[in-house]
């Protein structure tokens, strides 16, 4: 039977689990993904985007727990403690030392293991804990290979090298030194997560194809490095957030391995590393010259990035189809140019304040990229009505538009972009101050899939917004406006 692990406390996807730092307790409030799902970030209120593997033989001691945030980028509340956390696999239980928790004669003892299986791939980390504990069957039944697709770990106290050394080991016990289950691992804002964590899967762990550590502040090149260099199947690498990552390949001896002639290039298709602040033009283009098979490359706030590191990733990365720059303000029209002439692939480009960027790279975009959905341009002072018009001819796909903080956009830019992409469906003008009426009603008639209108701080009539209101039924409207309700 395939089940995997499954929804924590009742609302994860299959094929996942989670260690927290407080185990014992009875809820899990971290909402999770299947993982087979690729989820990707947004940088824009536009957000286009619209997992813990149960660790029923693990205790994790510590202190009375109290909530606070996780660290980054998750709805997730983590529970933590003020001493340190450690891990410890318990042996099965003994059914003769002490009596079963569950009577011979409950109803769920009737089960045959499959079906209980099933039962016990939607639970949570505590409560699969706490079933590991009630005889031998259970525990073996928890530990069942399956429910161990993915591991979830959060919390910034958790001892988390020393859990994954352990659960690793653990999963390891039925292939001696490889753990063939593990696809996913999410270790997302876990401060303690260091490098030593990190080649401990990376030795036994092949089979990965997802890691996010995203927020992990000790992760460095060289753990980043062992995990892509030994696990092939690698395909979603979130790094977003670790000062320390500035490329992937560092040594000569190490790209030598990967160069194409030998065949061992990455097979990254996903790869974010926001926040990435010493990522400069040298890292970019080698990791563009290991990784050409991207297709998904989110580079928000790297802001040594120049021109230059995008002539080299349209070289390499052709099968680019979402590309992020937000922040990127050395980022002109030259370097825009280079990276959309990529067979018209790109679906999705943030260039969001990018100040550099003006008419001329907007022109680019609509030439090469035809079949464009989403672009975030808020903050690119140098857009006019000219540069949105020929996009909108060109791009009658466009779903999602973000021209925010665009002051030169007016009126007239918007009635073209209206009569041309009859299927926009979320659009930000906000703090567009030449904007009137006129432009929201070419919208109302033009646009009646809309979902998503933003107009705060735009000084736009009443009437205008209540005929949004009338023609595009499902449209949440984002507005300052007191007399408009």
């Amino acid at each position: 039977m395939g089940a995997n692990n499954g929804k924590q406390c009742g609302s994860e996807g299959k094929g996942s689990s989670s260690i927290s730092s407080d185990v014992s307790s009875s809820t899990d409030h971290t909402p999770t993904k299947a993982p087979k799902n690729v989820a990707t970030s947004e940088d824009s209120d536009l957000s286009m985007r619209t997992l813990s593997t149960p660790s029923p033989a693990l205790i994790l001691k510590s202190n009375p727990p109290q909530i606070v945030p996780n660290g980054h980028e998750t709805s997730s509340t983590s529970f933590t403690a003020t001493g340190e956390t450690v891990a410890l696999v318990h042996p099965p239980p003994d059914s003769h030392s002490r009596p079963s928790k569950v009577p011979p004669t409950a109803l769920i003892d009737t089960l045959p293991d499959p079906v209980l299986l099933q039962v016990l791939s939607y639970l949570c980390t505590p409560q699969l804990c706490r079933c590991a504990q009630v005889n031998h069957r259970w525990y073996n039944l928890a530990w069942d290979p399956r429910l161990w697709s993915t591991i979830r770990l959060t919390g910034e106290l958790l001892s988390t090298d020393r859990a994954l050394k352990v659960l690793t080991h653990r999963l390891c016990q039925d292939t001696p030194n490889v753990c063939l289950t593990l696809e996913t691992l999410v270790a997302s804002g876990c401060r303690r997560l260091s490098d030593r964590g990190l080649r401990v899967v990376a030795q036994r762990c092949p089979e990965l194809r997802r890691l996010e550590v995203a927020g992990c502040y000790n992760v460095s090149n060289e753990a980043v490095f062992d995990v892509v260099s030994q696990c092939p199947n690698l395909e979603h690498l979130d790094v977003s957030g670790c000062p320390k990552v500035t490329c992937i390949s560092l040594t000569e001896e190490a790209s030598l391995q990967l160069t194409p002639l030998h065949g061992h290039q990455i097979g990254l298709q996903y790869l974010d590393m926001t926040d990435c602040v010493s990522l400069e033009d040298e890292g970019l283009r080698t990791i563009a010259f290991h990784c050409p098979r991207l297709t998904h490359l989110y580079l928000r706030r790297c802001s040594r990035l120049t021109d230059e590191a995008l002539r080299q990733l349209a070289l390499h990365c052709t099968a680019l189809r979402e590309l992020s720059l937000s922040d990127c303000h050395l980022i002109g029209d030259f370097g825009l140019r280079e990276v959309v002439r990529l067979e018209g692939r790109l679906r999705y480009l943030s260039v969001a304040h990018c100040m550099r960027i003006t008419d001329v790279g907007l022109r680019y975009v609509a030439r090469y990229c035809p079949r464009l959905r989403y672009l975030n341009a808020r903050g690119c002072e140098g857009l006019t009505d000219q540069g949105l018009s020929h996009l909108a001819r060109n791009c009658p796909r466009l779903r999602s538009v973000d021209v925010g903080r665009c002051p030169l956009v007016s009126d007239a830019g918007l009635e073209v972009l209206a009569r041309c992409c009859e299927g926009l469906r979320r659009l930000s003008l906000r703090g567009c101050e030449s904007l009137t009426g006129r432009g929201l009603m070419a919208v109302a008639a033009g646009c009646p899939e809309l979902q998503l209108l933003n107009v705060q701080e735009c000084e736009v009539p009443p009437e205008a917004l209540r005929l949004i209101r009338q023609h595009c039924r499902r449209c949440v409207i984002e507005h300052t406006i007191p007399a408009f309700y």
